[in-house]
């Protein structure tokens, strides 16, 4: 880790209350932790811009398992993308509807590849792609 280095930075008033209130609302202790988060995001969003950069995501489906052949359907596609899945959890939330999580870490480009297929495969009632860093280029 580098040395700490101090800077000014010049903002509206209003702005300024605004972020203020946000850093409350999400418990900062001081400002600075707030913008090394927002900086820490953006470099974390320009590494999910290329394709072929290692990165990690966690993808969350809630759907119908008594929907005719959609775990099925699930599964192929998950076997298809073993390089990718690192792991996988599996909730049954009520009498039909069940949670899945999955953790991949490849490519930006096949980790996004794989979580299109299994979100728009008909019957999976919400998908998300959450992504995120490897950490080894974040400070």
């Amino acid at each position: 880790m580098g040395k700490t280095i101090r800077f000014g930075v010049s903002l509206d008033s209003d702005l300024l209350k605004k972020f203020d209130k946000l850093c409350e609302e999400k418990s900062y202790q001081t400002r600075s932790e707030a913008i090394r988060d927002l900086i820490r995001n953006a470099l974390v969003q320009k590494e999910w811009e290329d394709p072929d950069r290692e990165i990690v995501g966690i993808l969350s489906m809630v759907y119908d398992h008594h929907q005719s052949d959609l775990s099925q359907k699930l599964t192929e596609i998950q076997h298809d993308a073993l390089d990718v899945i690192i792991t996988s959890l599996h909730i049954h939330l009520d009498h039909h509807n069940c949670l899945e999580v999955l953790i991949l870490r490849g490519t930006g480009y096949k980790i996004k590849e794989t979580a299109e297929k299994l979100i728009s495969t008909k019957g999976v009632k919400h998908g998300h792609l959450s992504m995120t860093t490897t950490g080894e280029e974040i400070l």
